[in-house]
C-alpha cells in the first residue's frame, strides 16, 4: 500500500470516530426556524459539502494549449500540416 492509501484510511477511521462520538442532538437555526438536529449529521454534511468544493476547485482547468491538442485531433490527418526541410532548417 502506498503511502497516500494508508493515510486516507487512518483520516477515514478517525472522522468516523469523531462523528460517532458526537451523536448527541444540538439547535440547528435556518432563516427563521430552529430545529434539533443531530451533531453527526452537521458534521457530516459540512464534510461532504467541503470535499465537493474541494473537488470542483482544485481539478485541473483547461489551459489554451490543452484546446490546441483537442483541436487537432478532431482534425482529419489531411489538414495537420507537416514541417517541410526548409522549415526544420530554419527551426534548427
Amino acid at each position: 500500500m502506498s503511502a497516500k492509501t494508508i493515510s486516507i484510511i487512518i483520516l477515514t477511521a478517525l472522522l468516523t470516530i469523531f462523528l460517532m462520538v458526537n451523536t448527541e442532538p444540538v439547535d440547528f437555526d435556518f432563516l427563521v426556524t430552529s430545529v434539533a438536529v443531530s451533531k453527526l449529521l452537521v458534521i457530516g454534511v459540512c464534510v461532504v459539502i467541503g470535499f465537493i468544493i474541494g473537488f470542483i476547485v482544485g481539478r485541473p482547468r483547461k489551459t489554451v494549449s490543452s484546446y490546441d491538442d483537442e483541436i487537432e485531433k478532431q482534425q482529419p490527418v489531411s489538414n495537420k500540416k507537416e514541417l517541410s526541410d526548409e522549415d526544420r532548417d530554419y527551426i534548427s
